[in-house]
Parts: structure tokens; C-alpha cells; sequence
């Protein structure tokens, strides 16, 4: 993160200071250059045709499979666990009871049952392959999927390519790195990052408020100062004085003197019914955000439905203290996350917004087939189940299959860089592409010859 908030200044020759305007606390480094902007201007990246987008829900803490959208009715009650599995609107899909509100949209998603991967059972390992679509190794960090897509496509307008709610992955026990960033890319691609609770009477994005203590002489040479990045995108090489700020300050300024970027991020536009139709916590108004952001031409939105697994109860059920049992997740985890994420499909598809936003629902690994002592599930990477919506993404489908205790891939098994590939299709990117990576050596977008997950298109 960048801060402009210190003590110092820098004074262009106009006599302007950045102290004079940007006073608002942490900036992420949201990472359009001046020169990036005119060469995507070049290039066409801007056309307001290009609409394809994607809202990647992360589950931090890894959902169980059993319990959730692939339930083993018949298997002893150790493995089965305590729920029922109930009928869709779909007649091929049944889901658990915990997601009566899924239920009602089963067309409108597909099931991968057959995900897994080799790597160690623990979060980070897991957050790092199914966001980038490669484990970590070497010292060389993969760019998150948004991060990726702003490189090659940039932004559509002032906002933000790719914008991560709420905050990014806290500690998960593995103190490595989770794959929410720009990586090898460097800092001007990372997301913007809204650490804020959306869900709060008193949300505000600090980024985009112009400081209290500003009179209207410093509001005036604000104004004066865009005229000077702005004339500088025109003709960045004969400005002398544009080229006294660097491009992360001048990509802030744009974005904080934005209207239609305050807009978008104004929660208080939307209708209190709609507001609880998502409902009021912190996940759900991370989804209404995340549609409006869309709406307003936001390529990729990140949302992590918990930020740890210490400090509150996720997905990461394992029984004992701190973390919940099977039962607990019924009653605390499910009723939000159903909620929220219906209410997003239902308004994507209403505003005519989900054929062409792809939205994929993720974790790191799945649960142990058998309960623990505690009335958990553990750590269990060889077997689990994600989902898709929208994009291209044929609703009502379920790819691959697992045995009959949910602990292996009984068919079709389907790898995390084929999830990641998979995004990359529905954003239309060619899977050939290659990054500039470590030391300038051509980096694939995805390893060589894996593909997107055809069955569900």
C-alpha cells in the first residue's frame, strides 16, 4: 500500500502539494501510469464493448463437501454427517439443507465435484494455487487472476481494474503468501483494496473523500492540478510538470476526485430493501458492493467471505475452540453466505449483468470425508467441490464426480490451474498469453496446454 498521509511534500512547479489534496490515509497502488494509460488508449482497452467481468468469492477456511453441495445421503453417519440433502429447481442437483436460498437458483450455477490438488493441506498453499493457478515456489510470486487481467486488458475507466473486498487474507497458520496480489507483476497491479466493512452504518471509502480541513483555496488548486495530469495524459513527455509526480499519485488523484467512483461505492444509493435483501453483514453488503462496482465497469471483483480463520468462525470447522463444529457452521456461517449470494445472482440476472459476469465461488481445499472427535472436519486437500455462475457458464450442470465417501476424484478430476484457466476463458483471454516474469523471462498465463473446463460452456 502506498500512503499518502506523512509529513513531507513535494511541490510541482505550479506550486502545488500533494499535502494540499491528498490528506486521506492509505492509498492502495492501484497502478495506472501515465504511459500504461495512453498505450491501452492506443490499443483500444478502453472500449466500453469489452464487459466481460468476474466476482471471485474466496471461502477462507474451506467449505466441507459434504456438507454442502456434495452429500453422501447413504454413507454411514460419520461420514454423512448431520444434514439432509433437499431437492433444487433443478431435478439433476441436490444441496444441502444449510442452503435453502441456493435451492431456488440451482439453474443458474454449476458444481465442480471433483476438484483437488497435491500440495500441503494448509490454507495458504491452497489460497495461493486457486487464485493464481500456481503453488508459489522459487521466490516467485504468481499475480492474482484480476491482477493479471488489469496487466493485459487495463482499466475501463477512472475505476479500478480489479477491486478486492473487504480487506485482504489475514493470517491462516502458514505465514506465506495468499495470492492477492500483483506479484511478479509488481505494486502497480495490485487491487484496490477497500479495508472497510461495508456493512457498517458509517461505511465510508476514506480514498474517495476529499479531507474536511480543505477550504476552497486548496479544493481550487486540486482542480488545477487535474488539469495538469490531465493534460499530462495527453502529452506526458512535454509536461515538465506531470513528470514531477509519480504515476501511482496521479492514478490516485483520478480516482479520488471521480464522482462516478464515489457513486459506485456509495452503498447508501441503493433502496434499504435491496440493502437487506443482501443482508446487513459484512459479506452480503460485500456482494452488493461488488454488483455495483460492476455496474459501474470494474473488470474483477474479489471477495473474501472471511478474512481468517482466528478471531472468528469460517468454514474452518474442525470442532474444537476457537473454530466451530459441523452443527455451528448451520447455524452462523450458512444463513449469511446464502443469503448474500443468492441475492447476488438474482440481481446480476435481473439487471441483465450475470451473462457476461462470471461468478465463481472458491476455497483451498476441502473437509476430511470422516468427522473428527470434536464434530468437525479436517484439513482435506484431495477432494472438494466449487462452483461457477454466469459468464458463458451453462447453470444447472455438475462436472466430475467424487467416490463414494467424497474423499477422492471418482471422475473428471480438475486441477486448480484448470479453475483459474477456466476464469481466463470466461474473461476472453487467451490462455497462450504469456506475462513479462521474473527478470523479464516470458511467464504463461496458465501452465502449457491446460485448458478451461469446457463442460461447463
Amino acid at each position: 500500500m502506498l500512503k499518502f498521509s506523512g509529513k513531507g511534500s513535494i511541490t510541482t512547479c505550479d506550486g502545488v502539494t500533494r499535502r494540499d489534496f491528498l490528506q486521506v490515509g492509505a492509498l492502495g497502488a492501484i497502478g495506472l501510469t501515465m504511459a500504461k494509460f495512453a498505450a491501452l488508449q492506443a490499443m483500444g482497452a478502453t472500449n466500453p464493448k469489452d464487459d466481460k467481468a468476474c466476482i471471485m468469492i474466496f471461502n477462507l477456511g474451506a467449505p466441507s463437501q459434504i456438507d454442502t453441495w456434495d452429500m453422501k445421503p447413504n454413507a454411514p453417519s460419520e461420514i454423512r454427517g448431520p444434514f439432509k440433502p433437499i431437492r433444487t429447481n433443478n431435478p439433476d442437483i441436490q444441496i444441502s439443507e444449510i442452503f435453502p436460498l441456493h435451492a431456488k437458483i440451482a439453474d443458474k450455477f454449476s458444481l465442480v465435484r471433483s476438484c483437488y490438488h497435491t500440495a500441503a493441506a494448509v490454507h495458504d498453499t491452497g489460497h495461493q494455487m486457486m487464485q493464481t493457478g500456481r503453488l508459489f515456489t522459487g521466490g516467485i510470486i504468481t499475480p492474482h487472476a484480476g491482477c493479471a487481467l488489469e496487466f493485459l486488458k487495463g482499466r475501463r475507466n477512472e475505476l479500478p481494474a480489479h477491486v478486492l473486498l473487504p480487506e485482504p487474507m489475514g493470517p491462516t497458520g502458514g505465514n506465506m503468501p495468499h495470492g492477492q496480489e500483483g506479484g511478479f507483476l509488481g505494486k502497480a497491479y495490485d487491487p484496490f483494496v477497500l479495508n472497510s466493512d461495508p456493512s457498517k452504518k458509517d461505511f465510508k471509502v476514506p480514498d474517495l473523500l476529499p479531507p474536511t480541513e480543505i477550504g476552497e483555496v486548496r479544493l481550487e488548486r486540486r482542480r488545477e492540478l487535474r488539469d495538469v495530469v490531465d493534460d499530462a495524459v495527453r502529452n506526458f513527455e512535454a509536461n515538465p510538470s506531470a513528470q514531477l509526480m509519480d504515476t501511482n499519485f496521479a492514478s490516485a488523484y483520478r480516482l479520488m476526485t471521480s464522482t462516478k467512483a464515489r457513486e459506485a461505492f456509495d452503498l447508501t444509493k441503493e433502496p434499504l430493501k435491496v440493502r437487506e435483501r443482501y443482508g446487513m453483514t459484512r459479506f452480503g453488503q460485500s456482494c452488493l458492493l461488488a454488483r455495483r462496482l460492476v455496474e459501474a465497469g470494474v473488470r474483477f471483483v474479489t471477495i473474501n467471505t472471511f478474512i481468517t480463520v482466528f478471531g472468528e468462525i469460517t468454514w474452518d470447522i474442525h470442532g474444537s475452540k476457537p473454530f466451530t463444529s459441523i452443527a455451528g457452521m448451520k447455524d452462523i456461517v450458512a444463513p449469511m453466505y446464502d443469503q448474500g449470494y443468492s441475492a447476488l445472482i438474482e440481481d446480476l440476472h435481473q439487471r441483465g449483468l450475470l451473462d457476461n459476469t462470471m461468478v465463481c465461488n472458491l476455497a483451498e481445499f476441502g473437509r476430511t470425508p470422516k468427522v473428527n472427535p470434536a464434530g468437525g472436519r479436517d484439513h482435506w486437500p484431495q477432494c472438494w467441490t466449487m462452483y461457477f455462475a454466469g459468464g458463458g457458464v451453462k447453470g444447472g450442470r455438475i462436472v466430475g464426480k467424487s467416490d463414494e465417501i467424497g474423499a477422492y476424484p471418482a471422475e473428471r478430476p480438475v486441477s486448480p490451474a484448470e479453475i483459474v484457466a477456466t476464469i481466463y476463458h470466461s474473461l476472453g483471454l487467451d490462455l497462450t498469453t504469456h506475462l513479462p516474469g521474473p527478470q523479464g523471462r516470458p511467464f504463461s498465463l496458465v501452465d502449457y496446454g491446460t485448458q478451461a473446463i469446457k463442460e461447463l460452456f
